[in-house]
């Protein structure tokens, strides 16, 4: 109804556009010109796709603790966590394995991404990205093996090598952060140095200790109408969350050279530590002794890349990008099972990561005088290689017991890789026409361990998928898209090696599994209007040969997995029997009025279901059941006002969910859901500023306004209360 009633008002105002840009542009009256991205075709990496972007002014403006928390309100989005020093975006229904991550164009997933939500998009340092962009929907014809929900791609600031040519330029700027409900305090340094538009520089570095969080109190469960026990456990203000907490440290360079107009040669480096995060669902575990508590004491990631780009080499390959990498990831977990037990169980794994993909894009032929055609094509391949190791020490005698595999088969080896090519057709300026395919190989190889019954690996996957999409572009301000896209996941080392414990149990693994394999339509409307913007899109995604967990006996257990038999539950990693669905709809809309004023509203909604692992007809066991940690309805609504003039700004947002009562088998024998389910809320933001460009910017956020005790679906914590970040940044 909302809908046809905005085309209805738009197609009857020829002159509204007209109207509206001279309204925005009359400074004598007070009406400034509004400052905003504006949507150009073929300008996003996916074109015709449903997705969102996050700005650098954005980011200034919402001062996010994490790049997945600055995801937060992006339609189709929903940001699980399982600590505060973790955080794990949901796109359309899916995280973890299922969504893929890029940085600069380099694929950051590696094959230890688990079942569900997991931490490494935390490991992105927001005070590095320039923009962040989602794209919603199967996309593995671009973006290869675990692009089932969509992507996450991420691009890093660089220097802006806009100075007088052949003269050096220095702006150095620093970055100082607090925020009141963790106790966070932090900051950044930052010199930009560059020698015309030849030669660029940037370096960087940053740290920040956060403290506990503290939160608006505990939540009440739908089903007992009591509050929740744990997780998280609370101090004794019932208030303060334990388990919380951790100190952080980054680095970065990035150096762009261009020797000519037509070519640019990047090397980039990017180093994020944490240190002493405790995993909050772990310290303690429900039942256990207060004391038992599961850290990460080491979570780092290191990227160093070399990136070559080239313009107008050839009609065919007019625009050339080819990158080679290498990234290390590196973790070391300590639990401290507590009194009266002086054993601490510790594993270290590293994932070292060497990847070169290739990106060509050709020049746009005219067909004919109503018709264009430009393709992409490219290739790409990453081999993983896995260090892992795990031991007992014995605290009250100070000795190490070193057991015989780690929580993956050390020395196992990983490839993902694939050819792939798209191609866009423009016919009249009216019908636009994409179509693409990818063939794709993917290899997983691991040598045994005897005493621990870890079988040998070596499984190799050749899979083929397609995209397609169309839109009409009904009127300059009007389209309409359709799209269906294949997407497929490879079992990955974590799949077909690991042992661990999850939140809803124990969970070992299946080196028999089979490939994920996706398709997703979506159909939508776009409106891009000086006064309005509007994007709305219905989805559905078909899952097929989706990888669930399987409840086990104790007697199942991997032979001397002690960890499997104390667990309450277990599970197997298996293929589910027939389709998995996930459908909904996400849409964002805009309004843009005179004087600097603006509305925005998002709204996500998902609904998923999925083949029962334990379908019993003969027991009335139901053979299809939700989803796990599907988010319920949520979305977002903002009002404000920006000042180009000024440098000032202000808004207010509402951050709202539904509750989530629909639950997976494993969802209600997780600790982090609370019974019934995870209750809705509705949180309310402040943000405000100043920014005199280039020199000044303070932002500051009056976040939970009402103390609202709050929780994402599927996290182990609850959402900051009442409090303030306050973040001011100055240079030259």
């Amino acid at each position: 109804m909302v809908i046809a009633l905005l085309i209805v008002v738009l197609a009857g105002e020829p002159g509204a556009s007209s109207r509206a840009d001279d309204s925005r542009s009359a400074d004598s009256e007070g009406a400034e010109p509004e400052t905003r991205d504006i949507h150009v075709p073929g300008a996003s990496d996916s074109p015709g796709r449903a997705a969102s972007k996050v700005t650098r002014q954005d980011l200034e403006e919402s001062l996010p603790r994490s790049a997945p928390d600055a995801l937060r309100g992006e339609p189709g989005v929903y940001v699980q966590q399982t600590a505060h020093s973790q955080g794990s975006p949901y796109v359309r229904g899916l995280t973890g394995q299922q969504t893929v991550m890029f940085f600069d164009g380099i694929r950051l997933n590696t094959s230890t991404f688990r079942q569900g939500p997991n931490q490494y998009f935390f490991t992105i340092d927001s005070r590095t990205i320039q923009s962040l962009e989602v794209i919603r929907g199967s996309a593995s014809t671009r973006y290869g093996s675990d692009a089932i929900g969509g992507a996450l791609l991420s691009d890093p600031v660089a220097p802006k090598m806009a100075g007088p040519k052949g003269k050096w330029v220095v702006h150095p700027r620093v970055m100082l952060r607090t925020a009141t409900a963790d106790a966070e305090l932090g900051g950044r340094g930052q010199l930009e140095l560059s020698y015309g538009d030849k030669l660029g520089l940037l370096v960087g570095g940053g740290y920040r200790d956060v403290g506990r969080l503290r939160s608006g109190g505990r939540i009440i469960e739908p089903a007992t109408g009591e509050p929740q026990g744990v997780p998280p456990a609370f101090d004794e203000d019932e208030r303060t969350q334990l388990g919380t907490g951790f100190a952080e440290a980054t680095a970065d360079a990035r150096l762009v050279w261009r020797p000519r107009d037509s070519t640019r040669l990047s090397v980039g480096y990017y180093d994020y530590r944490q240190l002493d995060a405790p995993r909050t669902d772990k310290c303690p575990p429900p039942t256990a002794p207060e004391d038992e508590c599961l850290r990460y004491l080491e979570q780092f990631r290191t990227l160093v890349y070399g990136k070559a780009e080239h313009f107008g080499a050839h009609a065919a390959a007019e625009q050339i990008t080819g990158t080679v990498s290498y990234q290390r990831q590196h973790e070391v977990r300590q639990l401290d099972r507590g009194s009266p037990s002086a054993t601490q169980v510790n594993g270290s794994d590293n994932v070292h990561s060497m990847g070169t993909a290739l990106k060509v894009s050709t020049h746009e032929w005219a067909l004919a005088p109503w018709a264009d055609l430009q393709w992409h094509y490219g290739a790409d391949a990453y081999y993983d290689l896995i260090d892992s190791e795990a031991w007992l020490r014995f605290t009250d005698v100070d000795v190490r017991s070193d057991l015989s595999r780690g929580q993956y088969l050390d020395g196992a080896q990983y490839l993902t890789s694939g050819l792939w090519t798209e191609g866009a057709t423009v016919l009249g300026d009216v019908v636009r026409l994409r179509a693409g395919a990818r063939f794709a190989v993917a290899h997983a190889a691991a040598d045994g361990d005897e005493a621990s019954d870890s079988a040998d690996v070596d499984r190799t996957w050749v899979t083929g998928v397609g995209s397609g999409g169309v839109g009409i572009q009904a009127a300059p301000w009007l389209a309409f898209v359709a799209n269906v896209d294949q997407g497929f996941r490879a079992p990955n080392l974590d799949d077909l090696t690991s042992r661990q414990q999850t939140g809803p149990g124990f969970q070992f693994e299946n080196v028999d599994l089979k490939p994920e394999k996706s398709v997703s339509l979506e159909t939508g409307i776009e409106i891009e209007h000086p006064w309005i913007e509007l994007k709305a899109y219905a989805f559905q995604t078909r899952i097929n040969g989706l990888i669930g967990r399987a409840p086990r006996t104790v007697e199942q257990c991997p032979v001397g997995e002690e960890g499997c038999g104390a667990s309450q539950t277990r599970f197997q990693l298996v293929n589910l029997d027939g389709r998995a669905i996930l459908q909904g709809t996400d849409a964002d809309l805009r309004l843009y009025f005179p004087y600097g004023f603006r509305l925005r509203s998002t709204l996500s909604y998902a609904w998923g279901e999925a083949p029962n692992p334990v379908a019993d007809a003969d027991n009335d066991v139901r053979d299809r059941l939700p989803m796990s940690r599907v988010p319920p309805l949520n979305g977002l609504a903002e009002a404000g006002w920006r000042s180009r003039r000024l440098g000032l700004y202000a808004f207010g947002v509402l951050r709202w969910a539904r509750a989530q009562s629909r639950l997976a088998l494993a969802d209600e024998s997780d600790p982090r859901i609370p019974d019934g389910g995870t209750p809705g809320f509705v949180a309310v933001d402040v943000r405000l500023g100043y920014r005199l460009d280039p020199h000044v910017l303070v932002g500051i956020v009056l976040e939970n306004l009402g103390d609202v005790a709050y929780r994402h679906h599927g996290s182990a914590i609850n959402g900051p209360g009442r409090g303030l970040i306050a973040n001011l940044e100055f240079g030259f």
